[in-house]
């Protein structure tokens, strides 16, 4: 991925599929960090996506931080290396150095713009001589270098859009491969690294699929076999429009932060878009792998719709708490959150024991989409004692104090009678001891006394 940003849903998607055919083929997933844009390199970001990567439970096999055979994980550290091959492509003639100043490229923008084309270079540096060319070097001119784009390109089957032809000499100049400042676009790099690195398979975004053609005659021009290419529909909002990033509302960190779990974005990623049999919510990452099948993957954008997830999380919550050695994990993040909202109201501690906050999980299981539902203020009797006046419970019924003394008399028997079917009957029976008060008031006074809600 490009180091611009952290990882948003997109790319957890590219990821992801990238993981699944790993495992399925018994490959190595890599990720790479592609940071030769310098302009746009982000502090941080390369870590930022390993991290989300370990939190999603899809961690590359080898990366900057893991390392791997194939090192160096980063472009940037990887210089020497691709300028090597653009002076053999200079040798071969299959490339050639381009003194354009950026004034004259920008008029040439500005001329296609004005009778509507499409901007594109016009190969004027193609044609220089020998001599010209090294004329120009010895007037210590700028230069970058660029490939020759040529003619005739053969067909390539494509993993998911099947046979796929760009004749992109007809459409573009010829493209810079190394820029002036030394680093490389992103064309020869991936091509070099992807060689270097045995890269048998990429699965990327569908909107490099018109690059591949200028990717393939890269390879041909080095006399090097391409790996295989896959590319991936679009992941759109549900209306068809782009997911927004100007939000900030569809990178990991937020979902991580609002307290999402990793296994309900990789379901519903792969809900929306396509690759398997069947649809069904609640799959887990085993499951996914299992049923992949790259060849299920459509050419249609994936429709992702945000308002799904809670309902994706509320399922893999459940069975997070069914889950004996998952529920650990659940009930120490539940202590931690009581401590922190209702950590100075707290009269009865017992409320943070172990067996008391696994009871609560297991009773609202189903009932709850995220942990942090569980400290709102429609639970806080869960874990601090409801103040309820006197005079508020006896708008309710004048006899408060004899309902009170007869169930607190139900309480005291021993803990075997306490079923809710004995205690419907005990409440039903508890009634007709008391004058004035309808069944539906005690209830209601009951649940205002208990909970501290109407």
């Amino acid at each position: 991925p490009p180091r611009t940003g952290f990882l948003h849903l997109g790319g957890l998607r590219t990821a992801l599929y990238n993981y699944l055919f790993a495992r399925k083929h018994r490959g190595t997933f890599v990720l790479r960090v592609e940071d030769t844009d310098q302009s746009r390199a982000v502090p941080g970001a390369a870590e930022g996506i390993e991290d989300m990567l370990d939190w999603a439970g899809i961690p590359p096999d080898e990366s900057p931080r893991r390392g791997g055979s194939f090192g160096p994980y980063q472009q940037s550290h990887r210089l020497d290396l691709y300028r090597r091959a653009s002076d053999e492509l200079l040798e071969r003639g299959a490339a050639y150095r381009c003194f354009c100043t950026p004034q004259r490229l920008e008029l040439l923008k500005k001329e296609a713009l004005r009778s509507q084309q499409t901007p594109r270079y016009d190969n004027r540096c193609r044609h220089l001589t020998p001599t010209e060319v090294s004329e120009k070097l010895s007037r210590g001119l700028d230069w970058v270098v660029r490939f020759r784009l040529e003619k005739g390109l053969e067909p390539f089957r494509d993993l998911i859009y099947g046979w796929t032809r760009h004749e992109v000499a007809d459409v573009e100049g010829d493209p810079v491969i190394l820029k002036g400042d030394g680093f490389p676009t992103y064309h020869l790099a991936n091509v070099v690294d992807d060689h270097h690195m045995g890269i048998s398979h990429v699965l990327r975004g569908t909107e490099w699929l018109t690059s591949t053609s200028k990717h393939l005659l890269l390879y041909k021009a080095f006399g090097w076999d391409p790996p295989q290419f896959g590319h991936l529909p679009l992941l759109l909002n549900k209306d068809g429009g782009k997911l927004s990033k100007r939000q900030g509302d569809i990178f990991l960190e937020r979902f991580a932060r609002d307290g999402y779990l990793p296994e309900a974005l990789l379901d519903i990623v792969t809900n929306c878009g396509s690759g398997f049999a069947e649809n069904q919510m609640g799959r887990t990452l085993a499951e996914l792998v299992s049923q992949f099948e790259i060849g299920r993957i459509t050419t249609h954008s994936a429709l992702l719709d945000l308002e799904k997830l809670p309902e994706f999380n509320r399922i893999h919550l459940s069975r997070h708490i069914e889950n004996e050695g998952l529920r650990q994990k659940l009930i120490r993040e539940l202590q931690l959150l009581v401590e922190h909202v209702y950590g100075d109201q707290q009269v009865d501690r017992e409320v943070l024991e172990k067996e008391y906050v696994e009871r609560v999980l297991l009773l609202r299981k189903g009932h709850i989409s995220f942990l942090k539902n569980l400290v709102t203020s429609g639970y806080s009797y869960l874990w601090v004692r409801p103040a309820v006046s006197r005079e508020q419970l006896q708008t309710l019924s004048a006899e408060v104090d004899e309902i009170g003394k007869l169930v607190v008399g139900l309480m005291t028997r021993q803990a075997a009678v306490l079923t809710v079917e004995e205690l419907n009957k005990d409440l039903r029976s508890l009634q007709k001891q008391i004058k004035e008060t309808k069944y539906s008031s005690v209830m209601q006074l009951l649940r205002l006394a208990l909970s501290g809600q109407q």
